[in-house]
């Protein structure tokens, strides 16, 4: 990692979401709350200047926008100025947390008094509570993926009850909101989509419709997740289209290779997903020892042979295209059957393959083609567990994975990254099994994985106690001191204290989550016509969060190239990613999306912005702020823009409301959670 370098940033100049981030940058690094910008110089420290989010592009960038938009003065809105503390850049306005401390007993066995241990065992300072504003923008956004609106805002700040923040989790919890938000994060972790060039897989769009509205339809009714994995799992059906789990195991279909190939395929997927172990995928290539040695100890000492063992139990399945038209076939239309037991499929896992996308398949030594060994036999990878007899393989496969801890651990470890940043055991899919109890630890060098491997065995234990309810878990959460914890750290934050969660660390938004600020704050609303999707009998798409898939949606229309430039991957080689890029910034200060939702003007005017114009301008402002920052202006916030906005009304008043608006979506607290 290179070294702090320092960025010239003239005076005054324009703070708009990524130079903003420059400041925000050194408080996530140790740089106290307390701490401004140097005053004098006209430099800004800045962490890893290299980086295009920070390069000094950005602000010519910001001042052409602002001058090809027809600004008066580019510089109108230095909004949050250099020597600005970055407590007020995040919003640390007045209200505070009237209700709320985490100095506190934890009850025993709860998230925070694993949480809080840690911290007392390491000499950790945590960071100070968050306040009202931060907490009902952070789990708005976290449990539903939209902002808070406004009003909402005020009476939860205003509220003096003592368990207003647990009742606005169980109120978010119901909200339809919510469900448009898992059905999003399951069909990622699922990969939904229509078609997978990876593997040249065509679900088509009623394929992926179907799956799309099982994983809706289950989280709408609360279906317990341990029935979920069970459903995809053991789906068979003789078409994809009207039987949404069928569409799981598709995920492993393979082209050009013997079945054996979408038969590891269909096992490594399943052991990703649901239990959070992606070396499967490499045992079933090879043994583990002298590939996964320094990896994981588990797989280290796991073998091919017992990998295959565990594909087994898929030896049976057959993926096969059906055309759906018989009446005109067209074999390049066509559906997918997931049949047990069918012509060809009715052996255990066979050997002696040379052909395919993995290292042959050999039998063990002393074993001659045709002999018993050439096939294996379905068995547990953990615990030795066979099919019962006349049980069919697949349901035995979702017997075990669902009844193993390890399903609880991997589930909850999944969910816990989405609302921390990272996980307890982190990347959320490189579970080693034999680095995870902490009654029995590894042996040196080995060390436990999880870094706070009690905390995860009770979370996953909650899990199972709840009925595998995906939303207690998450109320579980939301409700900790540890998640309200503050991203601001008042003091020198030490880098090693990252795993244990002593603050609350910032994401960027989502990319539909940025789409759907940016409509329900402008109170204008696009409308989604979406092939195979609209035309099938579901409703026009407002909301991003609301589309089926992350490709091409919506195709061809501006909001494509808005929501692709925030990475929100394709469910297939690309996952969703977090990183930045100077083409988010370009696109929140010239897209047409955000272009169109500021304008006063004509049949699509923002209702935002026609409402601040017809106010005073202290009161447009602070409806501005609100409806787009969840918060008031700070009062160096306040003070710039009135001095920017003109007392008369007229078009050069509603021009600088509408470059107010403008400047509010491309600052640092509206494209990241904090």
């Amino acid at each position: 990692m290179k070294k702090p370098g320092r960025l010239s940033v003239p005076q005054g100049v324009l703070i708009l979401a990524f130079t903003g981030l420059l400041v925000f940058t050194g408080m996530l690094i140790g740089q106290t709350s307390d701490t401004p910008a140097p005053p004098d110089t006209g430099q800004l420290t800045v962490s890893h200047p290299e980086c295009s989010f920070f390069g000094p592009l950005r602000e010519r960038f910001a001042r052409e926008a602002l001058q090809a938009r027809g600004s008066r003065d580019p510089r109108a809105f230095a909004l949050s100025g250099t020597t600005e503390k970055v407590s007020a850049m995040l919003g640390n306005v007045p209200g505070g947390s009237r209700t709320y401390s985490y100095d506190q007993s934890h009850q025993a066995g709860s998230i925070d008094s694993y949480i809080f241990a840690d911290f007392q065992a390491n000499s950790i300072t945590p960071a100070p509570a968050s306040t009202d504003w931060e907490f009902i923008r952070r789990v708005t956004l976290d449990l539903t993926g939209r902002i808070p609106t406004a009003d909402r805002v005020l009476t939860f700040v205003a509220d003096t009850g003592a368990d207003k923040r647990a009742k606005l989790v169980d109120e978010l919890l119901a909200k339809p909101e919510w469900v448009d938000k898992w059905t999003m994060f399951y069909g990622d972790l699922y990969q939904n989509t229509v078609a997978r060039a990876s593997n040249s897989l065509n679900r088509f769009a009623q394929g992926r419709n179907a799956f799309y509205q099982y994983i809706r339809d289950s989280l709408a009714s609360g279906k317990p997740y341990n029935q979920m994995a069970t459903d995809l799992i053991t789906a068979t059906d003789a078409d994809s289209y009207t039987n949404g789990p069928t569409n799981y195991l598709l995920n492993g279909f393979i082209t050009g290779g013997p079945m054996q190939d979408a038969i590891d395929a269909m096992t490594a997927a399943t052991f990703d997903t649901f239990m959070g172990m992606s070396h499967v995928n490499c045992l079933l290539c090879h043994n583990g020892r002298g590939h996964l040695d320094t990896l994981s100890l588990w797989a280290g000492n796991t073998t091919r042979y017992q990998a295959w063992e565990l594909a087994s139990y898929l030896s049976r399945t057959q993926l096969a295209r059906v055309t759906a038209d018989t009446v005109n076939p067209n074999p390049n239309i066509y559906y997918w059957s997931v049949l047990d037991n069918v012509k060809g499929y009715t052996n255990d896992y066979t050997l002696n393959t040379a052909t395919g996308n993995r290292p042959a398949r050999t039998a063990p030594s002393g074993c001659k083609a045709g002999q018993p060994c050439q096939y294996v036999a379905p068995q547990y990878i953990f615990n030795g567990d066979t099919p019962k007899p006349g049980e069919n393989y697949r349901v035995a496969l979702a017997r075990d994975i669902t009844g193993d801890f390890q399903f609880a651990r991997a589930s909850v470890n999944y969910i816990w990254a989405q609302f921390f940043g990272r996980g307890i055991v982190d990347p959320p899919d490189s579970f080693d099994p034999a680095r995870l109890n902490p009654d029995s630890p590894p042996p040196a060098p080995w060390t436990l994985q999880p870094s706070n491997a009690r905390l995860l065995n009770a979370l996953a234990q909650h899990f199972i106690d709840s009925g595998y309810n995906v939303k207690s878990l998450m109320r579980e959460i939301a409700v900790s001191d540890t998640y309200q914890l503050s991203s601001r750290y008042d003091g020198t934050w030490n880098a090693a204290w990252e795993p244990y969660f002593a603050r609350k660390f910032v994401r960027r938004l989502w990319a539909e989550e940025v789409h759907d600020a940016v409509a329900q704050s402008s109170g204008t609303f696009p409308s989604y016509s979406i092939t195979g999707f609209t035309d099938q009998g579901y409703a026009k798409p407002s909301y991003a969060m609301q589309l089926p898939d992350t490709v091409n949606m919506p195709a061809g229309d501006i909001g494509t190239n808005f929501l692709d430039s925030f990475l929100r991957g394709n469910r297939d080689d690309q996952p969703r990613r977090q990183d930045g890029s100077i083409l988010q910034a370009l696109n929140l200060m010239n897209n047409t999306f955000v272009e169109g939702h500021v304008a006063y003007t004509g049949a699509t005017a923002s209702q935002l912005v026609v409402a601040a114009i017809a106010k005073g301008n202290a009161d447009g402002i602070n409806s501005l702020y609100l409806n787009i920052l969840s918060r008031y202006p700070t009062s160096t916030e306040m003070s710039t823009a009135m001095a920017a906005v003109p007392a008369a009304s007229g078009t050069t008043r509603s021009q600088a409301i509408q470059d107010l608006a403008w400047s509010l979506y491309n600052k640092v607290d509206f494209v990241f959670n904090y």
